[in-house]
């Protein structure tokens, strides 16, 4: 960009101090005669950025919100958990999961499912730090059969919240 000539900065000024009124310059030049501005020493607030873990933890919070159906429970306000009562006894006993209904549920049933959820995505990423070269192989070793066995145990976990929710679900 050109820089700017000397014409153009002092017509800018005296278009800024252009006024018909004479009280306008009066006001403007008067309180500055006696009065000083302070000689202010400020410093920019400095924001640091987050570590990487603490990203990584509120992504993987936000994560589990979302999965879990927050905003399905903040706006329907569905019960913590149900209840059924037994045929055969009469007695009240508790239900987690809301049968037949797929679009709907109850709090702990979303809090679960998006708990098995967050599991799987955790085991993914230590199959992914059991990959490092410069671990030592019995941490490696560690990563990876942890990383397996969340992966399978969330796997298996929401297939049974499945079927216990779709009784007829892939039969």
């Amino acid at each position: 960009m050109a820089p700017k000539s000397d014409t153009q900065s002092t017509q800018s000024d005296q278009f800024m101090d252009y006024s018909i009124d004479p009280i306008f310059h009066i006001i403007k030049r008067l309180p500055f005669s006696f009065l000083r501005p302070p000689r202010l020493r400020l410093r920019l607030p400095t924001i640091t950025l987050p570590s990487s873990m603490t990203v990584y933890a509120l992504l993987l919070l936000t994560y589990f919100m979302v999965v879990s159906g927050f905003v399905y429970d903040v706006i329907v306000e569905p019960p913590g958990i149900g209840s059924t009562q037994d045929r055969v006894t009469g007695a009240v006993k508790p239900v987690v999961f809301l049968p037949g209904r797929v679009n709907g549920q109850y709090i702990i049933e979303g809090l679960s499912s998006g708990f098995m959820f967050v599991l799987g995505g955790i085991g993914i990423v230590l199959m992914d730090l059991a990959l490092d070269k410069n671990r030592a192989k019995s941490v490696k070793v560690s990563f990876a059969s942890a990383g397996v066995a969340f992966v399978v145990i969330s796997y298996v976990m929401s297939m049974l919240f499945i079927r216990i929710k779709i009784p007829a679900y892939m039969s």
